[in-house]
């Protein structure tokens, strides 16, 4: 039962990529990973800048944790040509620019990727002021990628 439930899946899956195209599917996997990310950061934010008096050290330690996971999981692979028109889940907003300006993105990407490993690192401890800290140059690095690629709502 297990294996004919997993082929099924796999078959559905398989068949609504191939439905979708790769632009699209870049797209909503790329939204995806932004609003997970979107979700943790806003843990953190409650945690430790709006409410610190309810600080939970392992609350914030997972969510900078799966930051740090997003951060890692590749999304330049995310950014194939042509990504910058299409619908994933809604419209993209990423900037037709993006593709001449590889150089400034990979410095953002790196800002970024560094920044959230360091705040999984300092979550770790459970010193809120360093955690403070360091959340700030993460949602920096994150207005940083903003303000050069991403069209404003």
């Amino acid at each position: 039962m297990k294996k004919k439930l997993a082929l099924s899946l796999l078959l559905t899956a398989s068949a609504t990529a191939a439905i979708a195209g790769p632009i699209e599917e870049q797209i909503r996997f790329r939204q995806s990973a932004y609003s997970f990310l979107a979700w943790n950061t806003g843990k953190i934010k409650k945690e430790v800048v709006d409410h610190p008096e309810t600080f939970n050290k392992d609350y914030v330690a997972a969510a900078a944790n799966a930051i740090a996971a997003v951060a890692n999981s590749g999304l330049g692979e995310l950014y194939g040509e042509g990504t910058d028109q299409g619908i994933g889940w809604k419209q993209t907003r990423l900037k037709p620019e993006f593709f001449q300006k590889k150089t400034e993105v990979t410095q953002v990407a790196n800002t970024f990727n560094q920044a959230a490993n360091e705040l999984a690192k300092v979550a770790a401890t459970g010193d809120i002021n360093l955690i403070k800290t360091q959340f700030g140059k993460v949602t920096e690095s994150c207005k940083g990628c903003h303000d050069l690629i991403r069209i404003k709502e």
